[in-house]
């Protein structure tokens, strides 16, 4: 979807197919027919953006095979479907059973992560639009917490170094602009936006910005007019973010505020939790942990306190909130969106709604049937449209 911004300048929102995991291109084929064209047909377009992730065995048939190349840009086409932004976050294996820290490997300071990113901007170059000459992947936020040493951050520096000199070749090659965001996410190195400035601007690069990904900055508690004031103020661009809202609790001591957010701990993804105290942010990685809480106020390692707000990496439907006693972040996400296309000029170009807990939600919210999601996915793109033309942006045919 299009939109017109009142300085002229286009707008593309779209939504993430890793809601939709496959890990070979027949898979991704799949998903356009079965998933991406049917959403498409609810809202009434004759064109759909989507935030294609490709696995790294896609990618390779892709990079390797240039008449598959082609074939997947034709059958885009004809589904009425174009691609403006890549999530290259999940490397592999996001379909698993059970992803939790895995999704987190390898991280940049391992080779396989340069190559795949790499593989994914030059594939994205060759799909983009032919009106449209810039895109945007988006990666995982440098790793894990642990291990990472300064020996590993250099290694991920040289990592990115080095990948945008691969961008800056594949624009003379191409006449196609392709940018990088990593995406600050709870327990990982680069978990804050104060964080990814502090690592971007020790090795500034206008081909490195952020994804900003506004479940994640809720669930971290950060104020967005002053995330994206200090990244403006250090020149880091946001080549795109996500829509997406995160699980909020505001009485978490109360014992049906638990077995509520209890409903949404499951085996598949890891749902870093986090309150904030007087003595600054407090977390876990995961829901369970959170709820090992022994007690009221509690302050040890086993579990949150829980006299203050906890917040959950779950990214909820925008369109349903839980029920309550629980509510979503939507109020964090309408506040950074304002502030990334509100103004005189957006701050970014590339929106992307990025549910991709839609079966990890609790048993009696979950889509049955495919045309179930689709619904789903269309409800929450028409949501993202309004808030849009609300802005005053105008949404193009």
């Amino acid at each position: 979807m299009r939109f017109r911004h009142p300085d002229g300048s286009t707008v593309h929102l779209a939504y993430c197919t890793n809601v939709h995991p496959a890990e070979t291109l027949d898979g991704v084929l799949a998903q356009l027919r079965d998933h991406c064209e049917p959403v498409r047909r609810r809202l009434g377009r004759d064109r759909l953006g989507i935030g294609l992730w490709l696995a790294r065995d896609a990618a390779r048939s892709l990079t390797t095979d240039p008449a598959s190349l082609r074939a997947l840009r034709a059958e885009l086409d004809r589904r009425g479907l174009e691609v403006v932004t890549l999530n290259g976050f999940p490397y592999e294996g996001f379909g698993a059973d059970e992803v939790k820290y895995r999704v987190y490997r390898p991280d940049w300071t391992h080779p396989d992560r340069l190559a795949h990113t790499t593989d994914l901007a030059r594939l994205l170059a060759a799909l983009l639009p032919e009106d449209v000459t810039e895109g945007s992947v988006s990666t995982l936020p440098l790793a894990w917490r642990t291990p990472f040493d300064a020996e590993a951050a250099t290694t991920a520096r040289t990592a990115l170094t080095t990948l945008a000199g691969r961008l800056d070749a594949l624009e003379e090659l191409t006449g196609r602009s392709i940018r990088i965001g990593l995406e600050p996410e709870p327990g990982c190195i680069v978990e804050t936006v104060a964080d990814a400035v502090a690592a971007l601007t020790a090795a500034p690069n206008p081909r490195i910005g952020v994804c900003l990904d506004t479940c994640h900055l809720a669930t971290s508690f950060e104020d967005p007019r002053t995330a994206l004031d200090s990244l403006a103020a250090a020149g880091i661009p946001v080549p795109k973010a996500q829509l997406s809202a995160a699980l909020h609790a505001e009485q978490p001591h109360l014992p049906e505020v638990r077995a509520a957010l209890a409903s949404f701990a499951e085996p598949r993804f890891l749902h870093q939790t986090r309150t904030r105290t007087a003595a600054g942010l407090r977390g876990t990685d995961d829901l369970p942990e959170a709820l090992a809480t022994s007690g009221h106020h509690d302050t040890t390692a086993h579990g949150l306190p829980d006299a203050t707000p906890w917040r959950a990496h779950f990214h909820v439907p925008l369109h349903a909130p839980p029920a309550p006693p629980l509510s979503s972040t939507l109020p964090v996400l309408q506040d950074a969106l304002a502030l990334l296309v509100g103004g005189p000029h957006p701050r970014t170009h590339h929106l992307e709604v990025e549910t991709y807990t839609w079966q990890a939600l609790p048993s009696e919210s979950r889509p049955r049937t495919r045309a179930r999601l689709a619904d789903g996915i269309a409800a929450e793109l028409t949501l993202a449209r309004d808030l849009l033309t609300d802005l005053g942006l105008k949404e193009l045919p």
